[in-house]
């Protein structure tokens, strides 16, 4: 009882924590027997992870600093004979700098633990692994370990579920120079982590497509292994493609439906949608007991609502996303920066039909180089660099520039000028040392992110902004007046310009409100669902927070941010439906948070359906549900003009003809899920 009462105090103390802790300095260069490097896009060393072993006790620091933000903290794991971990202890700080201290114990029988996300005391008579909250890769390494000593290589986990360990192949990296076992870690999160083995069993590597934290010395064998990881990725998904895409040769239809016109903001009468190939070939009026001529697949609608697909104007794609974003409706992106070569290959995989996701229009990242430089698209040193970066974004036909916080604002009005000459716009992030109104007067269309437009009402012009009071700040807008000159001025400006705002206002949410052992409010309806590692990184605190005022003032802060984009939309601004997620239950929390804000549904489901498509230029093929355009609807089990919370629910999801069906996606990827299919009632199964 003691330990549990402990464990409910520190708790607490997470709950409350004063996270004061001094600003983290680069450290010297680490020394020590185990030193993994962490590289991102391609060659950007962000960090590293250092591990010491002491018998059977490892000391592990990790240090990550990327793109002005990251982990910080050590960890002290004491094994058992058997690998497995029996006590184990967090403390620094996490991504964006909010204080970690986490314990776990096990002995005699008994597992005691107290995270951000909850605690717990539970009997335990066999073998099991205890998920850290607040780990590092090393903790991945580990659990390898332990699997590996496993006949079955399947343990159980606290707080719940079960981690299982596949054997991948065997590879020789470098042409012959190190030669790795690989491994496929699954069952805590949303996607498997891979691990790279030497010879001897000893950690080399853990890596993905976008990233690898590789052994100090093999940093030049990580591009490989993100190749690797793309490669593995594309065959997954490759395989899910045989089983999770529906063709019907002979065409189908979606019977007994109401249809959601965008442009007249009405809902039809009862109708039947019949598509022929990959567009709508009629929508006729619903007769019940009649069935659409030919030999056609029937869709029994059952008096739902068919809308076009649903849009996320903030992406950043990968092999992995597409099926989440496909089950949730969202059929349409933009990409906003990615490591060009990856991006480049996951359009060519799309287009083979080896990928499946959403269609990707891109938006090409530019970032200037400094200590807090995004490891995204190019980043350049100079204006010469950075107009060549616009150059070379055009010749491969990126609609989009986007400039990112390290960026010289100096050299912003040269390279608009550039993108303008080639028929691009410019949008993004405000650099740090400017404000909104100056990169509207360069010749932004777009502003990312509602952030970055509301901090020049409330910093002060010397603030940097590459760090994480990008974010931090806008506990700051619990004092904002919107009505002062200032921000007046700006929207002015805005809407002499025609500038659009991008707000990724769930991001904004998830930082200013997660508390520790909470789960968030733009999770509640989703999250029981995911994997237990998911729900528990969920369930946290990611800023810091002195004291009950601090709190108060983050909760303040985001109502600004909902009466910002009230007031936007109520002076016509372009409002873009992104979430710098990848998916597609935070697409349904911005449209939620929109309405939150005060925007009637029927102009929320506007927003996310034709908005987009007016925005870029699309309205011949998409937005609507018309004959002779693409067919990309979602079928929803309700009236989202009554409530519409039912976008969450999408039973049937229609990409370029392709038919998907939500039930299907989550089972396979290891969520339960938030529908049934429609029934067949005529034609092919």
């Amino acid at each position: 009882m003691s330990r549990l009462l402990s464990s409910v105090a520190a708790l607490t103390a997470l709950l409350g924590a004063s996270a004061c802790a001094p600003k983290t300095e680069t450290p010297d260069e680490p020394e020590g027997p185990r030193t993994l490097r962490i590289i991102q896009n391609g060659n950007e060393d962000v960090g590293y992870v250092r591990a010491s072993e002491d018998g059977d006790t490892v000391t592990i620091e990790y240090w990550v600093n990327s793109n002005g933000r990251g982990p910080k903290h050590t960890e002290v794991v004491e094994l058992g004979e058997d690998g497995v971990p029996v006590s184990w202890t967090v403390s620094g700080t996490s991504l964006m700098g909010a204080e970690v201290s986490e314990e776990f114990s096990l002995g005699d029988g008994v597992a005691h633990w107290v995270s951000q996300a909850d605690f717990g005391d539970i009997a335990v008579d066999e073998p099991t692994l205890y998920a850290v909250n607040d780990g590092s890769p090393w903790g991945s390494y580990l659990y390898t370990k332990a699997l590996l000593a496993d006949d079955d290589q399947s343990l159980p986990v606290l707080p719940a579920g079960e981690m299982t360990l596949e054997t991948v192949g065997e590879y020789d990296l470098g042409g012959g120079e190190q030669s790795v076992t690989v491994y496929r870690l699954g069952g805590l999160d949303m996607s498997p982590t891979l691990l790279a083995l030497d010879e001897k069993g000893e950690f080399f590597a853990q890596f993905s497509a976008g990233s690898a934290t590789i052994l100090e010395g093999s940093e030049h064998l990580s591009g490989e292994l993100q190749a690797l990881a793309e490669e593995m990725s594309v065959e997954r998904t490759s395989e899910l493609a045989a089983t999770l895409t529906h063709e019907y040769e002979n065409g189908f239809a979606v019977s007994n439906v109401r249809v959601f016109d965008p442009v007249t903001a009405t809902l039809s009468d009862p109708v039947v949608v019949t598509v022929s190939d990959n567009q709508i070939a009629s929508v006729t009026a619903y007769m019940p007991g009649e069935t659409p001529d030919g030999d056609l697949t029937i869709f029994d609608g059952d008096g739902g609502t068919l809308m076009a697909g649903l849009w996320d104007m903030h992406s950043h794609a990968s092999a992995g996303r597409g099926l989440y974003y496909l089950a949730a409706g969202v059929t349409s992106t933009r990409d906003m920066g990615n490591n060009n070569e990856m991006l480049a290959g996951l359009l060519e995989d799309m287009e083979a039909g080896k990928v499946l996701g959403p269609r990707i229009t891109p938006a090409g990242f530019i970032e200037g180089r400094s200590l807090y430089s995004s490891r995204n698209g190019i980043i350049v040193e100079n204006e010469e660099e950075a107009l060549a970066a616009v150059d070379w974004y055009a010749e491969r036909e990126f609609p989009f520039i986007k400039i990112y916080n390290s960026m010289t604002p100096a050299w912003v009005p040269a390279m608009v000028e550039r993108a303008n000459e080639h028929g691009m716009r410019t949008i993004g992030h405000v650099p740090a040392f400017t404000n909104a109104d100056a990169m509207i007067e360069a010749g932004y269309s777009e502003i990312t992110h509602i952030n970055q437009l509301m901090l020049g009402w409330m910093l002060a012009p010397d603030e940097d902004t590459r760090t994480p009071l990008r974010l931090t700040g806008m506990a700051r807008g619990a004092r904002l007046d919107l009505s002062g000159d200032k921000v007046q001025h700006t929207v002015r400006l805005m809407q002499e310009n025609n500038v659009g705002i991008d707000p990724t206002a769930v991001i904004l949410e998830r930082l200013m409100l997660s508390r520790a052992g909470q789960t968030p409010p733009g999770a509640v309806d989703y999250l029981d669902h995911m994997p237990i590692g998911y729900q528990r990184y969920r369930k946290r605190t990611f800023v810091t927070l002195a004291d009950e005022q601090a709190d108060l003032e983050y909760q303040e802060g985001f109502q600004r941010v909902l009466d910002t984009i009230a007031m936007l939309y109520e002076a016509g601004l372009t409002i873009l439906p992104g979430t710098d997620d990848g998916t597609g239950f935070t697409v349904h929390r911005e449209l939620e948070l929109y309405e939150r804000a005060g925007i009637p549904k029927v102009d929320v489901l506007r927003i996310a359906t034709w908005g987009p498509v007016e925005h870029l230029g699309y309205e011949a093929e998409l937005g609507s549900i018309e004959p002779g355009k693409l067919a990309d609807f979602i079928l929803l089990p309700g009236n989202p003009l009554e409530d519409l919370r039912v976008i969450k629910r999408s039973r049937m999801v229609v990409r370029d003809g392709e038919v998907f069906f939500p039930a299907e996606i989550y089972a396979a990827m290891n969520i339960e899920p938030f529908s049934t299919a429609p029934e067949i009632v005529a034609g092919q199964e």
